[in-house]
């Protein structure tokens, strides 16, 4: 386990659920990963983010999947591109990276409570 944190801490980060509205190759970076437009709602909008996630997700499955994702995270410039959040997941028994995902559809931009 890592060092613990404070509530204070946690309260920092906006995790949000989104929805994946475009997924794009991404040649660029260093390893396989995609491109992707994710619409936050009307509050955040629509942002993009880098994401290797292309062990377990075709571009084409991955519309319209909802996903959970850090929102305030300053950008971050991968090769030519500017991610803008950071979309969680968990590691398989081979590094790969399965997404975090909600089992119910909710309304994009709401925020973990």
């Amino acid at each position: 386990m890592s060092d613990s944190i404070s509530w204070t801490d946690f309260e920092k980060v906006d995790l949000r659920v989104g929805t994946i509205l475009d997924a794009k190759d991404f040649p660029k970076a260093k390893k396989p990963a995609y491109q992707l437009k994710i619409d936050f709602g009307n509050e955040i909008g629509i942002l993009q983010s880098s994401a290797q996630i292309t062990a377990h997700y075709s571009k084409e499955e991955l519309i319209g999947k909802q996903i959970v994702a850090v929102v305030n995270f300053p950008k971050k410039q991968i090769a030519n591109f500017f991610s803008e959040c950071l979309v969680t997941g968990f590691a398989d028994e081979r590094g790969d990276i399965i997404l975090t995902t909600v089992d119910r559809k909710l309304p994009n931009g709401s925020k973990l409570s």
